[in-house]
C-alpha cells in the first residue's frame, strides 16, 4: 500500500497545552523532564499497565493524576504514547478518537497497516501525528548532518551506523514483546540507523537485512543484526549488536574530501580533512588535532553532565519539547507520521521473517511430550545434575526443563524442555501429566530481574501447575531463609526458628527465596498443594571445590575469612542432599512439613579451609579478618552507597549475617525422612578434595 500523497494538518497555535502521558517506563522520564520546563505545558496525567508505577512517576513530577488507562485520565490536548511499540497504534487511534494530538516514541508502529491506519485517522479528525526519531534531534548529529550538508566532506560514499546495546533480564510473567518478538532489537534500534542513513545518504532503494542470534541471552533470540542499504551512489551500513563491549553508539560518514565521525556517548564529532601537502602528514596532523580537541572535550562534556548541563538521552527530550513547541507556535513537528510510515516500510519485510522464525521456534517448544515420571528445574546446576543422574540411574523417566540444552548430556529416558521458569505456558507444559517435580532451580546471582523471573515467577509458575496436576512437589529452599544476624549464640537452630527479618538488607537472592518458600507454604495451607520444603545447609561435593563457605567472602581476588576460625559450618555432603530429596518424594510422613538437612558432624571454617588449600594449592590465597574489623568495612561501604544513593555488595548487616548458623536440631529429618547422612562430612572432604587433605 501506498503512502497518502496529502500531508497530515498542522495545528493552529495553542497558547496552553494540557498533556496526557501514557507509559511510565524508562522514556518517560526524559519526556515528563523536557515538559516540565516549558511553561506552556501542563502534564494532567500518567498512565501505565502497572499503576504503581504509574503513581511513583506521578508523585516524582508533581502530576495530580495517575490511572491504569488512557481513558481514566482527564481530557488533554495532546497524548504522548510512551509505551511498547505492539500498543502505539490501539492507543494512538483512541487518543485521536477522542480529538487529542499526539506524539508517538519511535517506531510510529509495528507494520505499514498500522501506520495508515493511524494517519488515516489523524487526518479524519483534524489533528497532529507525529513521531519521536530522537536521534535527529541529537546535538552532535545535528552539528554532523550540517557539516555533511554544507559539502564540507564531498560527496557521500559511504555511511556507517554502529550500534551496540543491553537490556534489563526477563523478569517472569507473560512473554514480553522483547522475549516474544524476533524482531524486537532491529524495530528498537534499527529504526534509528535507517532514518540516520536516509537523513546523511539519501533515500534508500536497496535493504539487505540479516541477523542471526549467539545464544548468549536466552531471552534474545536474534542479538547481532546487520544491514546494507543502497541510497544512490551511497552505501549504507548497520551493525547492531547486544555483544560488543564496550557500548557503542557511533556514526562515520565518509566522502570524497573527508570523514565525519560521531560517538553519541561521548557526544564528540570529529573531522577528518584533506590537507595540503604529504599524505601522511596530513593523517599526522588530523590525529594530533583529533587527540586535542578530544582531551579538552571530553572532560569538559564529563564536567556538563555532572553539573547537569549535559542531559542524558538529549535527542529523546528535544522530540519531546519539539512537538509541544510545534503546537503552541502552529508549525509542523521535526518528524511527522509520513516519515514514520517511510521506516517501517523499508523494516517490515525483515522484521516479519524474524518474528515468523521465533513465533515457530517457540511453538516447538509446546511440542507434545512422551510419559515422564519426573520433572527436575534447575537440571543444569550442581544440585540438579547430580539429582538427574541418580533417577536416570534408578530407572526413572525424567523431563527436565532447562534454559539451554547446552551442558545437558544427553541420555536415555531423558528429555529435555526449553524455556524460562518465569514463563507461566512453559512451566505449565514442562509439568504437564508428571505426578512428582523437584523444583531445584533458582536464580544465584545477576540482576533483580533474573531473581524476579527464576525464584519468584519460577516458584509461582511451578505452584500453579502442580496444583492444577496434583502432582507432589519437592521444594529446596535454603538456610539463608533464617535470621543469621539475630540468631542466639548457643539456641539450637530448628525449623521453626526465627526467619529473617530483613530480607532486603540481605540482598536478591535471600528476599526472594524467603518469599518463594512463603508461597510454597501458604499452597500447602490454602491450596491443598502437596509438598515438602527441604532447606539444605551448605552443600559441597565434587565440583564444588571453589565455593566459598560459610563466613567466607570473594574480594579482590582473596577469600576473606571473617570471624573465628574455629565456627562450625552447616555442611551436608552433595549425595547426602540426593538422598534426602528422594526420600522427601516418597515419604508419607513428610508432606505439608519444612525439614533441615545438615550433617551432624562438626567441621570448623578453619578445616574446610585447609583442604581447600590443599586441592586447590598456592593460587587460592586465604586472609582471616576478625569480625570488628570488617563490620567496620561494611559500614565505610555502605556509607559510600548512600553518598552515591548506590546500592552496594557489603553492609554492616550483611556482614554480621555471614555468621554460619549452628547447633542443629535434626529430628525433623529423622522422623520426616528417616534420614541421616550416608556419606557424612568426614568422607564427603576426602572425596572432595581427595585424600591428601587428611594430612
Amino acid at each position: 500500500m501506498n503512502a497518502p500523497s496529502n500531508k497530515l494538518p498542522v495545528s493552529s497555535p495553542l497558547s496552553r497545552i494540557r498533556v496526557a502521558v501514557v507509559g511510565a517506563g524508562y522514556v518517560s522520564q526524559h519526556h515528563l523532564a523536557a515538559l516540565a520546563a516549558l511553561p506552556f505545558v501542563e502534564v494532567v496525567g500518567i498512565a501505565d499497565t502497572d499503576l504503581a508505577l504509574a503513581r511513583k512517576t506521578a508523585a516524582r513530577f508533581r502530576i495530580a493524576h495517575a490511572a491504569a488507562s488512557l481513558r481514566e485520565l482527564p481530557r488533554a490536548d495532546a497524548v504522548y504514547v510512551l509505551t511498547p511499540p505492539r500498543s502505539h497504534c490501539a492507543l494512538a487511534l483512541a487518543a485521536m478518537e477522542r480529538g487529542c494530538h499526539v506524539f508517538v516514541e519511535k517506531p510510529l508502529a509495528e507494520s505499514v497497516e498500522e501506520c495508515d491506519r493511524m494517519i488515516a485517522k489523524a487526518r479524519e479528525r483534524g489533528v497532529v501525528l507525529a513521531v519521536n526519531h530522537s536521534d535527529l534531534l541529537d546535538p552532535v548529529v545535528e552539528r554532523a548532518l550540517s557539516i555533511v550538508r554544507s559539502g564540507a566532506i564531498g560527496q557521500v560514499l559511504n555511511v556507517d551506523f554502529l550500534r551496540s546495546s543491553d537490556y534489563p533480564p526477563y523478569a517472569g510473567g507473560p512473554l514480553p514483546a522483547l522475549v516474544a518478538q524476533g524482531s524486537y532489537p532491529f524495530r528498537d534500534l534499527g529504526v534509528h540507523g535507517l532514518y540516520l542513513l536516509e537523513a546523511f545518504a539519501g533515500s534508500i532503494e536497496a535493504l539487505d537485512v540479516g541477523y542471526r542470534g549467539t545464544g548468549r541471552n536466552p531471552s534474545l533470540r536474534f542479538d547481532e543484526w546487520h544491514a546494507t542499504a543502497h541510497a544512490g551512489a551511497a552505501v549504507g551500513r548497520l551493525q547492531i549488536s547486544w555483544n560488543v563491549r564496550p557500548l557503542q553508539s557511533r556514526l562515520l560518514v565518509q566522502g570524497t574530501a573527508g570523514v565525519v565521525e560521531v560517538d553519541r556517548f561521548l557526544q564528540r564529532v570529529r573531522v577528518s580533512r584533506v590537507l595540503p601537502g604529504p599524505k601522511f602528514v596530513g593523517i599526522m596532523v588530523n590525529g594530533f588535532l583529533h587527540a586535542l580537541r578530544d582531551a579538552v572535550g571530553i572532560p569538559l562534556n564529563v564536567l556538563r553532565f555532572v553539573t547537569g548541563r549535559l542531559k542524558p538521552s538529549p535527542g529523546i527530550r528535544r522530540g519531546a519539547e519539539d512537538f509541544a513547541r510545534a503546537l503552541h507556535e502552529g508549525r509542523a513537528p521535526a518528524t511527522g507520521a509520513e516519515q514514520g510510515r517511510r521506516i517501517i516500510e523499508l523494516m517490515e519485510p525483515a522484521c516479519r521473517g524474524a518474528d515468523a522464525q521465533w513465533s515457530a521456534e517457540l511453538e516447538a517448544r509446546l511440542a507434545p511430550l512422551a510419559p515422564a515420571d519426573v520433572v527436575v528445574t534447575g537440571a543444569n546446576g550442581f544440585v540438579g545434575r547430580a539429582l538427574v543422574a541418580r533417577l536416570l540411574a534408578s530407572g526413572q523417566r525424567v523431563r527436565v526443563l532447562v534454559r539451554r540444552r547446552e551442558g545437558l548430556a544427553p541420555a536415555a529416558n531423558l528429555q529435555a524442555v526449553v524455556g524460562d521458569l518465569g514463563d507461566p505456558r512453559i512451566v505449565a507444559h514442562a509439568l504437564s501429566g508428571v505426578p512428582l517435580v523437584y523444583h531445584v532451580g533458582a536464580a544465584m546471582k545477576g540482576a533483580p530481574q533474573d531473581f524476579a523471573a527464576g525464584t519468584l515467577w519460577g516458584t509461582r509458575n511451578v505452584i500453579d501447575a502442580c496444583v492444577a496436576n496434583a502432582s507432589r512437589l519437592v521444594y529446596v529452599s535454603s538456610m539463608s531463609v533464617l535470621d543469621h544476624a539475630g540468631r542466639k549464640p548457643g539456641v539450637p537452630v530448628c525449623e521453626t526458628s526465627p526467619l529473617e527479618p530483613f530480607p532486603e538488607r540481605r540482598g536478591a537472592y535471600t528476599q526472594t527465596k524467603l518469599a518463594a518458600e512463603q508461597m510454597v507454604l501458604e499452597a500447602i495451607r490454602d491450596r491443598g498443594l502437596r509438598a515438602v520444603v527441604i532447606r539444605p545447609g551448605q552443600i559441597f561435593g565434587p565440583g564444588a571445590e571453589h565455593t566459598t563457605p560459610n563466613a567466607t567472602v570473594r574480594l579482590a581476588g582473596r577469600w576473606i575469612a571473617v570471624g573465628s576460625a574455629s565456627q562450625t559450618l552447616p555442611l551436608v555432603y552433595l549425595d547426602d542432599v540426593i538422598d534426602a530429596l528422594e526420600r522427601a518424594a516418597t515419604r508419607p510422613d513428610a508432606l505439608g512439613r519444612t525439614i533441615h538437612v545438615v550433617d551432624p558432624a562438626p567441621v570448623t571454617q578453619e578445616q574446610y579451609l585447609r583442604h581447600c588449600r590443599e586441592k586447590l594449592g598456592a593460587g587460592l590465597r586465604i586472609v582471616r579478618v576478625p569480625m570488628w574489623l570488617f563490620v567496620l568495612l561494611g559500614g565505610g561501604v555502605e556509607a559510600l552507597g548512600k553518598v552515591l544513593k548506590r546500592n552496594v555488595p557489603l553492609t554492616r548487616y550483611r556482614v554480621r549475617s555471614l555468621r554460619p548458623l549452628a547447633d542443629f536440631e535434626l529430628d525433623a529429618a529423622r522422623t520426616g525422612l528417616g534420614w541421616s547422612p550416608r556419606v557424612g562430612a568426614q568422607e564427603g572432604l576426602r572425596r572432595t578434595f581427595g585424600p591428601a587433605a587428611d594430612a
